[in-house]
């Protein structure tokens, strides 16, 4: 069943639904009912870490005494470090089917089914959004890629594009997914009509732990032609939740950059940590993950990558 996105009510009122789920939670401690017992909330954060070399390719096999991990620059003691090749993955693949970007649709539609064939097991599961003036779950969460490729002949060109709506709405349905969550929107950049602000897209996929990559289709290689700021939004999106930017002009180049999203996904890391401060003192946390090349035996300069914060408040 197709789910239609249209007003703006409806869009704060899915998100905030969402909120209730979290991806780890402390362990409950039993209460003893003679005793006032005052409870902290604090909450166990995820980070989800994705290390390269100076070739651009993933480092596997680090061990949790290879990282460093800041919040607002003080040390945090990694109370969890796993490999992450063996959890779920959950992906929300947003694909735009505007005008602009109506010629290479049919480009899009045969790689991305070639990406999903490649990752999705049976433990992981894709949801596929298509985003125009409207946004559209074509088809919720499954592993079944059968169904994938059925939502995939039957997506429809629309107007104009609704791309901060689509990474909004993109997190919401990824908040109430336990493991890996990612996001991989196809568009050109541009954002013509979305009801929710870049803000709150940004603030949306943070809180849902979403790892966001964005593919940006370039038709008109003259800069003049091209909304390159809607170009740079998509692309800052992606760094501030540790996922990565690609551009593409051909179905080479878009095969290129699902497998090497596909590579990175298979060799992250997992950093999970208590806040060794209350929640309430600001509302924003910075992230900071370090790797000592030495250390961990890589030759040249490493990069890093994860999400930049996290928030202690909820979305209003």
């Amino acid at each position: 069943m197709t789910m239609r996105f249209i007003r703006p009510v409806l869009l704060a009122f899915v998100f905030t639904a969402a909120l209730c789920a979290q991806v780890a939670q402390p362990p409950q401690q039993e209460q003893d009912d003679s005793l006032t017992t005052l409870k902290v909330d604090v909450k166990l954060v995820n980070v989800f870490t994705t290390v390269t070399d100076k070739n651009g390719s993933p480092v596997a096999d680090l061990s949790k005494e290879n990282f460093e991990l800041l919040e607002d620059g003080i040390d945090q003691k990694i109370s969890v470090f796993n490999r992450e090749s063996e959890l779920p993955l959950s992906i929300v693949m947003g694909i735009d089917t505007s005008l602009s970007i109506k010629k290479d649709l049919p480009l899009e539609i045969e790689s991305a089914k070639r990406f999903a064939a490649s990752i999705v097991r049976p433990i992981d599961a894709v949801s596929l959004f298509t985003f125009s003036e409207y946004v559209d779950e074509v088809l919720p969460f499954t592993s079944n890629l059968q169904k994938l490729e059925r939502a995939l002949k039957n997506v429809r060109t629309g107007a104009a594009t609704a791309l901060y709506d689509v990474l909004y709405l993109g997190s919401s349905a990824l908040m109430k997914r336990q493991g890996r969550k990612v996001m991989v929107v196809i568009t050109d950049g541009g954002d013509t009509m979305s009801r929710v602000s870049y803000k709150d897209a940004v603030r949306a996929a943070q809180q849902a732990e979403a790892i966001v990559y964005s593919i940006v289709m370039v038709p008109i290689e003259a800069s003049a032609g091209r909304d390159t700021g809607g170009e740079h939004a998509l692309i800052q999106i992606s760094r501030d939740t540790g996922g990565k930017h690609y551009y593409a002009t051909s179905l080479g180049e878009l095969d290129a950059a699902f497998k090497q999203i596909d590579r990175e996904l298979r060799t992250q890391y997992l950093l999970a940590y208590y806040p060794s401060r209350r929640l309430a003192e600001s509302d924003f946390r910075h992230i900071e993950v370090r790797v000592n090349p030495k250390a961990a035996e890589v030759d040249g300069p490493i990069k890093v990558r994860h999400r930049t914060g996290y928030y202690t408040s909820k979305f209003e």
